[in-house]
């Protein structure tokens, strides 16, 4: 593994601004990330309407939920392989391409699952075709998050990458609370209107909303690291992800260890917590649901501060400090539930702050791999783990729980911090090499 000391600009010496290109740059990525992700997402707060509609109505309710989760979690699974074959073209041919790519091949199917006739309408063909354009949208997916954050890293001028990152890392997450609201928003026309019709809307209006992106998207220049390797034939005259698997290893173990931090981190304290509230704990579902609403919230405001740390004070100390900053406040959060949930509302904001730890992993991954690899090395790493850390932790929460009790969740996350903490100790003692441009 390269050795030498890292490209962080000095405490004393200020970054470079902004100037109005790069903020228009990274406002229009943040919204087509916002909007892409909560195509993906929106899937999730409809699963039991969704079961309801496209499945025989003698099938027991809960096979029928059984059957949606799993066409749920398709798009997880296809999320590897539409981020390798995006990520090679991405490399090959240009960033801007995949770029545009992803959110069309996201909006598309998203409109599609809003206009899909029903079981009753269709018969066994209308679950088949709701499973294949889930596959559709984890393709996409699986493009969009790694290509995003490698395009705006690519457009930041050095010394801004952690903010670009972050920035985009937000928008992400916005995506699942603007998602969180329109559902909550739908259910209010009340059941049979939400069977009947409304159920359609949040799709129609994502893959509409989709297709506007697609358009903003069209201003949007190609990378100056990826024109310039170009201009200069720097391109991989090979497949990009075999030079990754033989010569980026250490790239890959690195980009594993902290997506795997970062999946434990939204899954379970954004993601799994409210459920864990009211099932371990007794919260009602109302004080739960707000709390995570507060938190999602709080976990925007929080990737931002990760990326201006990065920024600040380098990739190490900010990827230290928010890991530990992330396993106190988890431990204080359930110990708080345990105890009652006498100050919920605050410690779940404080610990949604906390997870925005995230913000500051893209910048690290980015840095992580050599230009001319980048998109494949970043794409290969975090959507493999992402894809196996996120099927397996919802299961294995449920079985630790069993075994040590409610507190079991943020056992998890502590251990997922512990080892965040790990890799920002070897940043920091190995001065290992950072690819900034």
């Amino acid at each position: 593994m390269t050795q030498a000391a890292p490209s962080v600009p000095p405490l004393d010496s200020p970054a470079p601004r902004l100037n109005r290109n790069d903020l228009r740059t990274l406002a229009l990525a943040a919204l087509g990330g916002a909007l892409e992700f909560y195509d993906f997402v929106v899937f999730v707060f409809f699963t039991k309407v969704l079961g309801q509609l496209f499945f025989p109505a003698d099938m027991p309710p809960w096979l029928a939920q059984v059957q949606v989760y799993g066409i749920f979690a398709a798009g997880y699974l296809a999320r590897p392989l539409g981020g390798i074959v995006m990520a090679h073209f991405g490399d090959r041919t240009g960033r801007k391409r995949m770029f545009t790519l992803s959110v069309f091949l996201m909006a598309l199917p998203t409109l599609c699952i809003g206009l899909l006739p029903t079981y009753a309408q269709l018969g066994v063909l209308a679950p088949m075709l709701l499973l294949l354009l889930r596959v559709v949208q984890g393709v996409a997916i699986g493009g969009e998050v790694p290509g995003a954050w490698v395009f705006v890293a690519e457009h930041a001028p050095p010394g801004r990458v952690g903010f670009a990152c972050a920035s985009l890392t937000s928008g992400l997450t916005a995506g699942i609370l603007i998602g969180s609201l329109v559902a909550a928003g739908i259910s209010g026309l009340g059941p049979e209107k939400v069977l009947a019709y409304g159920w359609r809307w949040p799709f129609i209006l994502g893959g509409v909303f989709g297709f506007f992106a697609v358009w903003l998207r069209r201003w949007l220049s190609e990378t100056p690291v990826f024109a310039q390797m170009r201009e200069r034939k720097e391109l991989a005259s090979e497949l990009p992800l075999k030079r990754v698997m033989t010569g980026q290893l250490g790239g890959v173990l690195l980009s594993m260890l902290v997506t795997w931090m970062l999946t434990a981190a939204i899954v379970v304290v954004i993601l799994m917590t409210p459920t864990l509230a009211q099932s371990s704990f007794h919260l009602p579902q109302t004080l739960a649901f707000h709390g995570n609403s507060l938190a999602a919230l709080m976990l925007c405001f929080g990737c931002i501060a990760g990326g201006v740390a990065v920024d600040r004070f380098g990739r190490g100390r900010s990827l230290l400090v928010g890991s530990l900053a992330l396993l106190v406040t988890t431990y204080l959060l359930y110990r708080d539930l345990a105890q009652g949930a006498e100050h919920f509302m605050l410690l779940y904001a404080l610990a949604g702050l906390c997870v925005g730890v995230v913000g500051v992993v893209p910048a690290v991954m980015v840095a992580a791999f050599p230009p001319v690899v980048r998109f494949s090395g970043l794409s290969f790493s975090y959507n493999i783990a992402y894809a196996v850390f996120g099927a397996i932790t919802p299961p294995l929460i449920a079985y630790l729980a069993a075994k040590l009790g409610a507190m079991a969740p943020a056992h998890y996350v502590a251990l997922t911090a512990v080892i965040g903490a790990g890799c920002a100790l070897y940043l920091l003692t190995t001065q290992r090499e950072f690819h900034e441009r």
